[in-house]
């Protein structure tokens, strides 16, 4: 029982990373109908931006974290939209998807080229040391990420629901059209939507980067298992996209500990496959009827 709960608790710090990921993709989708697949490469950047601030700027962890957050805000917020989104957009979804796919080689081969492409060693929230209560061994570091990511998840939660801005932005993501004629500024909620998942992008390049080093391959595998998780909840609801991204955390967990390791990339997979099969909308999410 002791071990199940240590993978548990190891799943659910997984699963906080990919929820923040997958509400990215979530948002986008509701907002502007983008289906960013450089989302994997956007967690991977602001690493980078981190380390860069540290070691050429000289700036202590805590300030490179400041300066990260705020450089992904602009390059993987505004400029993302204004100078990829917004033109290819009129194109339609298609043009627009293969764009951010293209953006996602251009990121990956930049930060190998100009940065280094040796993984490099990122500063934990917390000391990776063990601590035991009541006879289950889990790691402070992974308690740090949890606690990061639930209260990251929550933080905005409560801002979508809890706020003018974030009222205006769901009535942006369910009808923007009516939302324009009710006097919301439609195009700003959008934008704000593209600073947020930039955001969230940043905060989630700072909890697995120490857990995986800081790579410029490190938004392959991430990206993929983020969107698999906001199909698996609902591509449509934010609360699905968390509970994809904690279920597929926790299983890829303990499939890896109880059927086998060569396995778990495998499992994200399958769940979409049934998801698909038997679910189509997500676990979470509701059936959108579109006019033909």
């Amino acid at each position: 029982m002791a071990d199940f709960l240590q993978l548990l608790i190891a799943g659910l710090a997984t699963g906080g990373i990919y929820a923040l990921v997958a509400i990215g993709f979530t948002l986008l989708w509701q907002t502007s109908q983008t289906i960013n697949f450089a989302q994997g490469e956007f967690v991977m950047l602001p690493a980078f931006f981190m380390l860069g601030a540290m070691s050429v700027l000289g700036v202590p962890f805590w300030g490179a974290v400041v300066i990260g957050i705020a450089v992904s805000a602009i390059v993987l917020g505004v400029l993302f939209k204004r100078l990829l989104v917004d033109p290819m957009l009129q194109h339609g979804v298609l043009p627009l998807a293969i764009a951010t796919m293209a953006l996602a080689l251009f990121m990956k081969e930049a930060v190998k080229d100009f940065y280094s492409a040796e993984a490099q060693t990122f500063p934990t929230l917390l000391p990776d040391t063990l601590i035991t209560v009541a006879g289950v061994s889990v790691s402070l570091a992974q308690l740090g990420v949890l606690a990061v990511a639930m209260v990251t998840i929550v933080l905005l939660q409560w801002f979508l629901a809890g706020t003018r801005t974030g009222r205006q932005m769901q009535a942006t993501a369910q009808n923007p059209t009516v939302a324009r004629i009710l006097g919301v500024p439609v195009e700003r909620m959008i934008l704000y939507t593209f600073l947020i998942n930039a955001a969230l992008a940043a905060m989630a390049s700072l909890l697995v980067s120490p857990m995986y080093l800081a790579k410029f391959s490190n938004g392959e595998t991430l990206g993929l298992v983020a969107f698999v998780a906001a199909i698996v909840g609902g591509f449509n609801q934010v609360r699905g996209a968390i509970a994809g991204g904690l279920l597929i955390g926790v299983l890829d967990n303990l499939a890896a500990a109880y059927v086998s390791t060569a396995y778990r990339q495998a499992i994200p997979l399958i769940l979409l496959v049934l998801v698909i099969l038997f679910r189509p909308q997500g676990l979470l999410g509701r059936r959108e009827e579109r006019a033909v």
